[in-house]
């Protein structure tokens, strides 16, 4: 990868960009100037979730570019109180309207499971894969995916997939780099992507990264970018100002050394959100309608 637009190909042989922009937390008014900046910077991979409530302000912002609709890739995701068949295929007309397209780049299942005791998620994860393929077949994706599942997730999901998943978005950073699910889904050829890169801000200041920051004369979130591109997988970066969003884009200009990255791999565990899904289930939407 030597910038911003160079693309990965997916197993299905669809191209996505190294870098994507993540829009959770971004809504209301501001938030339409935020994501409008982030088109100026140059970024086209948005990603979104009906969980997020910034499916509508993305799509005005895309609307409002004047830029071609095919020259973004679009991700969003459908939360775990729409899956199911019917459900997930709801989840996904409601996605379209909200952002104002015919079609996604990518859809994915946004969380493995509804709760820690659901004793029912092999056959709800089946049911609503069942959907998103045939949302594929239908040309309404190009692609469909997971968020958060882990391995004994993906075997569920493989064990009856007529389509493959292409990605698995993952909490991805220093100092939780979730080797075993990584490995997992490199082995499989199904493309990792971070959210978090990093670590909810925690990164920043951490003596270790910042010490390598120093080394390399760039700045802490940089390291954090560049150790996600070195190790293959897509960070999904946020920020409101556009030096910062055009900083976030500035790492390819240097290379970690394997010595380094061995460094930041072995870190202790740091900013990881405390979510996990098998034992630490986000609560459910107060107003799933939004």
């Amino acid at each position: 990868m030597k910038s911003m637009y160079d693309c990965y190909e997916l197993s299905n042989g669809m191209k996505i960009p190294c870098i994507g922009f993540g829009t959770y937390n971004a809504k209301g008014g501001d938030n339409y100037e935020i994501i409008g900046t982030a088109i100026s910077a140059g970024y086209r991979y948005f990603d979104t979730a009906s969980l997020y409530q910034t499916e509508r302000v993305l799509g005005k912002a895309i609307k409002d570019s004047k830029i071609d609709r095919k020259d973004f890739f679009i991700v969003s995701k459908l939360w775990f109180d729409e899956m199911g068949y019917e459900s997930a295929k709801e989840a996904c007309r409601n996605t379209l309207n909200r952002l104002g397209t015919n079609y996604l780049d990518m859809y994915l299942i946004h969380w493995p499971k509804q709760a820690e005791d659901d004793n029912n998620w092999k056959e709800l994860q089946k049911e609503t894969w069942t959907a998103l393929e045939e949302l594929y077949d239908e040309g309404i994706v190009r692609g469909i995916g997971l968020s958060n599942f882990l391995p004994h997730h993906v075997d569920n999901i493989l064990s009856f997939a007529r389509i493959r998943p292409v990605a698995d978005q993952l909490e991805f950073h220093p100092g939780y780099i979730q080797h075993a699910a990584v490995s997992y889904c490199k082995k499989n050829d199904i493309r990792v992507q971070a959210w978090s890169p990093l670590g909810r801000g925690a990164l920043l200041d951490n003596p270790v990264i910042v010490s390598f920051a120093e080394k390399y004369e760039v700045t802490p979130s940089q390291i954090c970018l560049r150790f996600c591109i070195q190790n293959d997988v897509i960070p999904l970066v946020k920020s409101s100002s556009i030096e910062r969003m055009i900083e976030n884009t500035d790492i390819f200009g240097f290379e970690i050394s394997n010595e380094d990255m061995h460094i930041i791999e072995s870190m202790p565990q740091t900013g990881w959100s405390g979510e996990h899904p098998d034992f630490a289930i986000p609560k459910a939407r107060s107003n799933p309608n939004q």
